[in-house]
Order: C-alpha cells, then sequence, then structure tokens
C-alpha cells in the first residue's frame, strides 16, 4: 500500500543550498521523510509515530548545538 503524505515541511536545520530533508505525515500517523533534491519523485523513508519518536530523541541526545 502507498500511503499519502501531506503537509510537507523542509528540516529548520536544512542548508540554504538546497540540501535538505523534508517530512510529511500520513493519514496513520505513519512519518515519511524524504530528500528535497529528488523534487518528490524519489524513495520516502516510512517511520512509525514510535519508531520517529526514538528517533527524533536519538538525535536530541547527541545533539551538539541543543
Amino acid at each position: 500500500m502507498t500511503r499519502q503524505y501531506t503537509h510537507w515541511r523542509k528540516s529548520r536545520h536544512s542548508e540554504p543550498n538546497g540540501e535538505c530533508v523534508e517530512l510529511g505525515r500520513a493519514d496513520d500517523g505513519t512519518i515519511g521523510i524524504r530528500d528535497t533534491k529528488q523534487h518528490g519523485t524519489g524513495p520516502t523513508l516510512e517511520l512509525t509515530p514510535t519508531e520517529w519518536a526514538a528517533f527524533v530523541r536519538k538525535i536530541r541526545k547527541h545533539d551538539i548545538n541543543a
């Protein structure tokens, strides 16, 4: 099944040169992550809400700018 993601937004940590990632959300709560250089045609990494929360916790734990 192909999920439809809406409300794509760029990461706040994106580079001004266009090298960034975008996040979108499906109706079932799944988080989609994609590379903006692919202009919506590349693969989308899909994470459940639980997987997303664990990912964010791990990043924040190692964020040197926090």
